[in-house]
Parts: C-alpha cells; sequence; structure tokens
C-alpha cells in the first residue's frame, strides 16, 4: 500500500513536470558564469525579484569585485550601494561577507573545497553561515555544487498549495520531502522542475492567478473554481 501511495505520487510529480516543461521548454537554470556569481545570486534573490539582482550582479561586475577578496576588501556601505537593486542591500551586504570571510578562515578562499563535501556536510555548513537558510543554502548545492537537492520557494508553496499537495503552511522540510521521498535525486530534474515552478508562478500562477490557459488547470482545483 505505502509503495503504491508513493508511485502514485511520482507519477502526479512527473505529470507536472512534463506539462511545465512542453509548456515552457527548458529553463537552463541558474544563469551565472561562477559557482561563485550562484552563491552571491543565490544570496541577493532573497526577497527580491531576479530582474533586480540581474542589476546588482551587473553592476558588482562593472566594478569588477565579484570575488571574495575584493568583496571582503569593499567597505560596507560601498557594497550595499552596489547592490541596492537587490533591496535589503544592507542586510545583504552583511551576508555576503559573512560568507566571504567564512571561505577565508576555513578554505582560504578556495570555493572548490567547500563545493566537493557531500550534501549533507556541505547543507549543515552553509546553514550555519550568518545569511543563509534552508532556500539559499539548497539552492548553492544544487547550482553552485551541483548535487542533487530540490529548492523550496514560496512559489513552489503557492502551485501546489492550489495544486491541493500541500498545505500552506507546509514546513519547509515536509515540502521539500514531497518531491526527495517521491522521485529519483536526479540533478537535471531537480534543476529544471525548481526553475519549470518559478517561470510558472512568474508568468501564470500568479498571488491573483491567470488561470484560462494554465498547462495545469485539469488537475488544479483552485483553477478549476477560478474558471468555473
Amino acid at each position: 500500500m505505502i509503495k503504491d501511495i508513493h508511485i502514485g505520487k511520482r507519477i502526479l510529480l512527473m505529470n507536472i513536470f512534463d506539462r511545465l516543461l512542453h509548456h515552457y521548454g527548458q529553463q537552463n537554470w541558474w544563469p551565472s558564469d561562477s559557482p561563485f556569481e550562484v552563491i552571491i545570486g543565490a544570496i541577493l534573490t532573497q526577497s527580491a525579484s531576479w530582474r533586480n539582482v540581474e542589476k546588482a550582479i551587473g553592476n558588482l561586475k562593472h566594478m569588477q569585485v565579484l570575488d571574495p577578496v575584493s568583496l571582503l576588501e569593499l567597505p560596507h556601505s560601498k557594497l550595499a550601494e552596489i547592490i541596492r537593486p537587490s533591496i535589503y542591500f544592507n542586510t545583504k551586504a552583511r551576508k555576503i561577507k559573512a560568507f566571504c570571510a567564512y571561505l577565508r578562515e576555513y578554505y582560504n578562499f578556495d570555493l572548490n573545497r567547500l563545493l566537493e563535501h557531500d550534501l549533507e556536510t556541505l547543507r549543515w555548513e552553509l546553514l550555519s553561515i550568518y545569511g543563509i537558510g534552508y532556500e539559499t543554502a539548497d539552492a548553492i548545492i544544487l547550482y553552485a555544487a551541483q548535487q542533487p537537492i530540490f529548492v523550496i520557494d514560496n512559489y513552489t508553496r503557492r502551485i501546489f498549495n492550489r495544486l491541493d499537495l500541500a498545505p500552506r503552511d507546509i514546513s519547509y522540510a515536509s515540502l521539500q520531502e514531497l518531491f526527495t521521498l517521491n522521485l529519483q535525486p536526479n540533478l537535471y530534474i531537480f534543476n529544471e522542475y525548481h526553475a519549470l515552478l518559478d517561470q510558472h508562478g512568474a508568468a501564470a500562477c500568479k498571488k491573483t492567478p491567470i488561470c484560462q490557459d494554465c498547462c495545469l488547470l485539469d488537475i488544479c482545483p483552485t483553477g478549476m473554481r477560478y474558471t468555473s
């Protein structure tokens, strides 16, 4: 019985994935030039749109400071001003400096040594650093370290709540388990699935959803209520 339940959920989850992939195409995330840029982007994107994050990263590149040594040397006020487009820039400047300081203290700025840890060790270390929570840590693991872990964000919560697959107040760990217990740990699928959910949340499953042409409409109780 338990095995049958898992098979049913696996089929449903892959059905959602296949529909999103067919509708939006491959997303090829994370857009960056290096693992370090992924990490900075993961910090900057906290409570910010990716468009604004791109502006902040563009500023860092223009100033030629997108490396841990340069970021540590920058005065806090200067760094905050450079990343201003990402909002909460003062707090994010502290978070960026905290990560760079950790990399200096424990790895002599060698990011590869940090990222080569096994998944559980790397996740534990990342969560010990100021300013890195579950979502940011998992994004770093998936997109910078290239290890299969499923990233949960507000888009995922919204979509799966509307699909009646997760309660609104579900914990990060419990929603993550919906994927990790029912899907094989596949780097490509975890990468694309998260990116596709973000695309769907931005394009259709918004705070006020646009349900009429949604590729998940016929399996979405919320969408069917909106369009009935």
